[in-house]
């Protein structure tokens, strides 16, 4: 699919919503992608503009979507690539600009609820100068190596400053990178930011450069996913044996420093924020307390287009086949391994089960190459099947469970999609997947259950919950009478894009009023 072009955008041509996407829409299939395309075409009187951050092009290689008409404008920036140093020379930099680069670094190494934004303020004029200055007038700076170096003997004399120096490089880069992205970026009436991390750094200096209304939707907590993956990671030395062997509660200062990092970020972003949205309440509960001012945090729960799955239930064959479905991207929080070993004790109970995974395997081609070993070294190639990309109408009829075994989600459009479809669901406890399948109030509960939730991590339990559910036709049929009537009184899509239209409107008088 080739790349679009668009005119640049001038203050008497700006986008009504700026989206700000990372390492998502539009090249990564399903999940949050499927969410803001559906946003974008829901809501066809509004133009868009879409900045893409990503890591690196060679992790983002093609789009998978058709951009709708309603976009205006699309640009993308891959943080690793946009920021390549010269010789190292030294060089200096403005004391105050230091200064409020040690404010900032300060906010984002507190904990607590976000500052309010008239605290940060002081960044706007700050930002402008600022954005004028070379990487290598950063980087190369006596000043900040001075920084580096005063907080490196504090905090971690023990670790090789090699080790540490790198880190602050790794972490920070982007920060300038971001910057630049913000100088250049197009006019808009408000900025919609998709996550917190980058993507919510970026729309925090869009709110103080551009003096434009920023929002924020969370799907899952990124500060949590990403503890949930710098705790996995291998690339950060520890000291201590016993920690890098998982044998000691306690992790690095590095480790915690990049934590920390992740956690300052997103309270930055929620102190811009005008609205801070999620889909659930307990996920709105985890934004509070990561720093979230409770009266500007919400909830809008996803919906899905009810009439165009519907007419898929008649396409299912009578009886319930022993089909377990995984839709989503082959990546350790999707617990591929847990789905797999899952499998391979389902088949022992019924011996003709199948677990199908759905989804790409190209973003992290090591962990799916570890999953494909662990099917051959289980003898699962007749019991597990990886068909990649899917067209969601085929295979959604030939289901019998829709699967997830993740380790963190928020709230799955495909588990909503497949109760349109009238398919029950088996899942871990993750996000909203309990009152997704349990019911969310008393009124909802009285609707009955409509499927399984087990532990995290347990492929025990996840291969006994389908042994339940696909032993027991009665069962079955009560859980898919229970996903369909609550899909269909809770979740339409027609309430979740009227929901937005309503918060779009109130921010968007907000943003035409500011100049």
């Amino acid at each position: 699919m080739p790349e679009p072009t668009f005119p640049l955008l001038t203050a008497s041509k700006k986008a009504d919503i700026c989206l700000l996407l990372e390492g998502t829409y539009p090249y990564v299939r399903g999940g949050v992608s499927s969410w803001v395309h559906q946003l974008i075409i829901g809501h066809p009187n509004y133009t868009f503009a879409l900045i893409f951050v990503g890591a690196s092009k060679e992790h983002y290689p093609k789009m998978h979507y058709d951009l709708p008409d309603n976009v205006c404008h699309f640009e993308r920036h891959f943080l690793s690539d946009e920021i390549n140093l010269g010789p190292p020379e030294p060089r200096s930099i403005k004391p105050e600009i230091i200064e409020i680069l040690k404010s900032l670094y300060e906010q984002l190494s507190q904990g607590g609820q976000a500052p309010p934004l008239e605290k940060i303020a002081d960044l706007r004029k700050v930002l402008f100068k600022a954005a004028k200055y070379e990487p290598e007038d950063f980087f190369y700076s006596i000043e900040i190596w001075e920084m580096i170096v005063d907080t490196y003997r504090k905090n971690c004399p023990t670790l090789p400053f090699n080790d540490f120096f790198w880190n602050v490089k790794a972490m920070h880069a982007p920060i300038l990178a971001i910057l630049r992205i913000a100088s250049s970026a197009p006019l808009a009436d408000c900025y919609h930011t998709i996550s917190t991390g980058y993507a919510g750094l970026l729309g925090l200096f869009l709110r103080l450069m551009k003096n434009k209304p920023l929002m924020v939707t969370e799907h899952g907590i990124y500060t949590k996913e990403r503890q949930i993956d710098l705790y996995q990671v291998d690339w950060i030395t520890e000291s201590n044996p016993d920690i890098a062997a998982g044998l000691d509660s306690r992790i690095s200062y590095i480790r915690q420093m990049w934590m920390q990092f992740f956690e300052g970020l997103g309270r930055l972003t929620y102190s811009a924020s005008i609205s801070i949205v999620t889909l659930y309440g307990q996920n709105r509960q985890k934004q509070i307390d990561l720093g979230a001012p409770p009266d500007r945090s919400i909830v809008i729960p996803n919906g899905v287009d009810i009439e165009k799955f519907a007419g898929l239930r008649d396409k299912r064959s009578d009886g319930v086949p022993p089909i377990l479905c995984l839709l989503g991207r082959v990546v350790p929080i999707k617990d591929i391994k847990t789905y797999i070993r899952a499998i391979d004790l389902l088949r022992k109970k019924i011996p003709n089960a199948e677990g199908w995974i759905v989804g790409p395997e190209e973003e992290d081609q090591e962990y799916a190459d570890e999953c494909h070993a662990l099917v051959e070294q289980l003898g699962l190639k007749n019991h597990v099947k990886f068909l990649g990309f899917q067209n969601i109408s085929d295979i959604l009829p030939k289901m019998s469970l829709m699967t997830l075994s993740s380790i963190s989600e928020g709230q799955p459009l495909v588990i909503l999609e497949g109760y349109a479809a009238g398919v029950p669901v088996l899942s871990t406890d993750v996000g909203s997947c309990r009152e997704l399948a349990e019911g969310r109030t008393e009124e909802d509960r009285a609707l009955g259950s409509a499927g399984s939730i087990v532990p995290i991590a347990n492929p025990r339990a996840l291969a006994d919950a389908a042994v339940e559910l696909l032993s027991d036709e009665k069962r079955w049929y009560s859980a898919q009478a229970s996903a369909i009537a609550r899909v269909e009184k809770y979740y339409g899509e027609q309430t979740f894009l009227n929901n937005y239209l309503q918060l779009y409107k109130q921010v968007l008088a907000h943003g035409r009023n500011r100049v």
